[in-house]
């Protein structure tokens, strides 16, 4: 006989119509037949199952435990991890995005580290907070703010970068703009702009009266027949001009298509950005209100771009002001000029000063457009 360390299975009931054994007893109930280790399998797919409703989560290398509690806390780990890759594949960077991050997560780790009671958790909120510190000091450096709340706070259109990346544009269309005359050039900056990144752009007649108000048609004729520019099949200029906000026409700058050497690096935000730096810039109420010109205009945008967070142009010491040769090669003036469209921009309040001396143009932005420095 042999013996077994199981309990006997429980046996199943005789099932009806069963003959009777051969001496004339009732038959033996039939032995139920169950797998070995059933029981223990179907307690862990329960917990499997358990596991299965609750997101999986990792952040800072760590595990965040399925069955951590409170959940509110588990759940807002996962978020945090997972809106931190999402950020690291972001195409530009956003301080001020990551900063929060990092605040929230000091927060997470401090409460994860109360409920395990685990040092290493207390020392990972501490990096977090440290890092919030940083990232906020080095976006108020981009953004030309003071870190430590002295001297007024301004909100900026461009970051440093953003600055840097607008100058490459002005340096752009002052080498490779197809005509020399002023009102090309503004056309040739704001198409530029519109269409950097895939070389077409949207573009309405509202847009190009604002810009050069009677020489639209003209100059956009002038664009298109030396080929810089190129418009829709049986779309002629005049037909650009009469195009509505709800229905742009979409033109072509051959020079900036992706098959073509990329001049500029930055992405489409930055794209977005600038587009709207400038278009604010020679929109200006006050310098349409003085009716200023293309060369004026220009002048304002190269000023802005090249002004450091106090408004002062140019850089300092030696550097101070702006070369008249590369802001007169931009605005398509002779350099003699300058000085009198610096003075228009004094009386349009977009200068405090100007003076021209030594070939260069020295002076600061006024303070109302001072959210418009380039933050050299």
């Amino acid at each position: 006989m042999t013996f077994s360390d199981r309990a006997p299975a429980p046996a199943s009931p005789v099932p009806a119509g069963a003959p009777p054994r051969r001496d004339g007893s009732a038959p033996l109930p039939r032995a139920r037949t169950a797998a070995p280790g059933a029981a223990p399998r179907r307690r862990e797919q329960g917990r499997e199952r358990g596991r299965e409703k609750k997101p999986w989560g990792k952040i800072a290398q760590r595990i965040v435990p399925y069955d951590l509690q409170p959940d509110v806390l588990r759940q807002e780990l996962v978020d945090l991890g997972n809106e931190f890759r999402a950020y690291q594949r972001s195409p530009e960077p956003d301080l001020a995005v990551l900063a929060e991050l990092h605040d929230r997560k000091a927060r997470a780790f401090a409460e994860w580290a109360t409920v395990a009671d685990d040092a290493s958790l207390r020392e990972e909120a501490e990096r977090a907070e440290a890092a919030a510190r940083t990232t906020r000091e080095m976006n108020a450096n981009r953004l030309g703010l003071a870190p430590d709340g002295d001297g007024p706070v301004i909100e900026r259109l461009l970051t440093r970068v953003q600055g840097a990346h607008g100058r490459s544009v002005l340096e752009y269309v002052r080498v490779h703009a197809p005509l020399p005359s002023a009102q090309a050039r503004l056309a040739v900056l704001m198409l530029t702009l519109r269409s950097a990144r895939a070389g077409t752009g949207n573009v309405t007649g509202q847009d190009l009266g604002g810009w050069l108000q009677g020489d639209a048609e003209r100059v956009l004729e002038q664009l298109v027949d030396v080929g810089w520019l190129r418009l829709p099949d049986e779309v002629t200029a005049a037909d650009v001009l009469d195009a509505r906000p709800e229905e742009p026409v979409q033109v072509t700058v051959p020079s900036l298509l992706p098959d073509a050497p990329r001049p500029f690096s930055f992405g489409k935000v930055t794209r977005a950005r600038l587009s709207g730096w400038a278009q604010r810039t020679v929109g200006d109420r006050k310098l349409r209100k003085k009716k200023s010109g293309a060369a004026t205009r220009l002048l304002a945008v190269y000023t802005a771009a090249h002004s450091r967070p106090d408004g002062r142009l140019g850089g300092a010491g030696e550097d101070e002001g702006l070369g008249l040769d590369a802001v007169a090669g931009l605005c398509g003036l002779p350099p003699g000029d300058v000085a009198e469209h610096a003075g228009l921009l004094v009386a349009a309040d977009w200068l405090a000063d100007g003076e021209v001396a030594g070939g260069r143009l020295r002076g600061r932005l006024a303070e109302r457009v001072l959210p418009l420095s380039g933050l050299l």
